[in-house]
């Protein structure tokens, strides 16, 4: 049984498709602690959290403590909306936003098989027929062209040892229209408790999105401890 698919072949070169060329802006040098040595504009590149780390992404008091919930309703969408949850994981997010869209579809997207597993899981306790899982890699989100109304990426973005290759997949991805969220924790506030890499500041990712086409349309600040920032194509 295909518990899930890659839509590799239907997403072309992206590179045929209209995206900003920009240097790689990639750097290298020791790596700190929960860092790969690896660098976007200044940033370290954390390590990916594993499957090991699934309970944690379920936990009871989640809701509590992000306000899963009101993310979920202030997310630009209609009951026909394509979405896309990068990084999807156990598909906390994506089966949530699945009650949204119950004439669309949401592609959750992960690239551990793990991940994926536990997702399709849940897929079938739920009988959902909305979520679809798609395994990307770590250069493509493998989804088809000009077919995205909303991807998002949930505490993901940090840990994406190719982000430039990403958002230029994601920006062949998205309808013209196409919005990209981005909820990370927010690195300007030190009281957040969680790793540093694992934090990000709006300065620092309005860098990132605009090298790769992407301006910010809106910016929440209405959840807990994380950044609520909706990107369009510039």
């Amino acid at each position: 049984m295909l518990l899930f698919t890659s839509a590799c072949t239907q997403q072309k070169q992206f590179a045929s498709a209209n995206i900003p060329n920009d240097s790689s802006g990639y750097s290298y040098g020791p790596a700190s602690f929960d860092g790969i040595g690896k660098f976007y504009f200044g940033r370290e590149i954390s390590f990916v959290m594993g499957a090991a780390g699934s309970d944690w992404l379920e936990r009871d008091e989640r809701d509590q403590e992000e306000n899963s919930s009101l993310a979920v309703q202030k997310m630009p969408l209609n009951s026909h909306s394509i979405v896309a949850d990068i990084g999807a994981g156990t598909g906390y997010y994506s089966f949530k936003i699945a009650e949204r869209v119950p004439q669309g579809k949401v592609y959750a997207v992960d690239i551990q098989n793990e991940m994926l597993l536990m997702a399709a899981e849940r897929k079938k306790m739920l009988g959902d027929t909305v979520v679809e899982l798609i395994k990307s890699t770590d250069q493509s989100v493998n989804l088809p062209l000009n077919s995205i109304d909303l991807a998002i990426m949930v505490d993901v973005y940090h840990e994406l040892e190719f982000p430039k290759e990403i958002l230029q997949s994601l920006f062949a991805s998205l309808k013209p229209t196409g919005k990209l969220l981005l909820l990370e924790y927010r690195g300007e506030d030190p009281t957040i408790p969680i790793k540093p890499l694992h934090k990000t500041t709006v300065d620092q990712l309005n860098k990132e999105m605009q090298s790769n086409g992407f301006k910010l349309q809106m910016r929440g600040d209405f959840l807990p401890i994380q950044h609520f920032l909706v990107y369009e194509k510039k």
